[in-house]
Formats: C-alpha cells, structure tokens, sequence
C-alpha cells in the first residue's frame, strides 16, 4: 500500500454571524463545503501557506490571528490499477481575519466557489468534516489545540 501525506492549512474566517467557506470540486464531480485553505508547497511555512491560499480561493487577503489546533485525518484511497492509497492528512487550522480584497471564485482549482454563509445554517449545507472540525476549534479554543477524536463529524 502507497503512503501518502498532505500537510495543509485552513482559515477559520467569521465576521458578523458569518463563515467564510469554499466549494472543494472532487474528482468524481461531487461538491461540497471546506474552510479556504489547502496544501503546502516544499519548504513553505504554513502561516505563508494560509495566507496564499485563502486569497487563491476566495480574493481576500487574510491575517492569521491565532493558531487553532491540529487535526489529523487517516483515510484509504483507491488509486490507478487497483492500488491503495494510506492517506494521512495533517490540517493546520488558524482563526483569520479579512483585511482587504474583494470576494471572487476561484480560477482552474480545487474549488469553484467562495461565500460567506450564516453560522446557524452550516449545519444543512453539503459540507467536509473539517468545516465542523474548524468551527469546534474556534467555538472551543481548547488550550491544546486538539479536538477528541471519538466524535464523529456527519459528512453532508
């Protein structure tokens, strides 16, 4: 089995009532709701890894104004020629704050679409576990940094 690993960071963004997420495009065409963020490049620090991201997915600069927590993810993929693929995803997650650019989409990524959304209504939208990992992180600020991972996150 191929072992992979992905280190990538996220923004937790809320202003007035609202979350900043982006709609993540699966291979298979399934859309669904993320926190902005994603992968880090070699050699790049994720605090800088957050900030490029955030404005490569929605068109606002972000300042990250607090370290989060970190969440670890283990999953198997299936890959080409009836292989496997151990996954194992190491989320940074920082609160950010929008300090200037305007909302806009994304251009040839991993999303198609950047809003804000109402706190209250996240709960019914399609949406990844780390949306609801983030949002406890920011709701909880537990002084770790780490929420249990007995809990279960519904994946819509």
């Amino acid at each position: 089995m191929h072992k992979e690993l992905r280190v990538a960071a996220y923004a937790v963004c809320v202003r007035d009532g609202q979350v900043l997420l982006a709609r993540w495009v699966a291979g298979d065409g399934t859309k669904r709701w993320t926190l902005p963020g994603g992968g880090m490049d070699h050699g790049e620090d994720p605090y800088d890894t957050v900030i490029r991201e955030v404005d490569e997915e929605t068109g606002y600069t972000v300042e990250p104004t607090a370290l989060l927590g970190v969440h670890s993810v283990l999953r198997r993929y299936p890959r080409k020629l009836g292989k496997v693929a151990d996954f194992h995803g190491l989320r940074i997650v920082y609160e950010g704050l929008i300090t200037a650019g305007t909302l806009r989409h994304e251009q040839d990524g991993s999303t198609d679409m950047a809003a804000w959304h109402a706190l209250d209504a996240v709960a019914d939208l399609p949406r990844v576990e780390l949306v609801d990992v983030g949002l406890r992180l920011w709701r909880e600020r537990p002084p770790q940094g780490h929420v249990d991972k007995g809990l279960s996150f519904p994946e819509r």
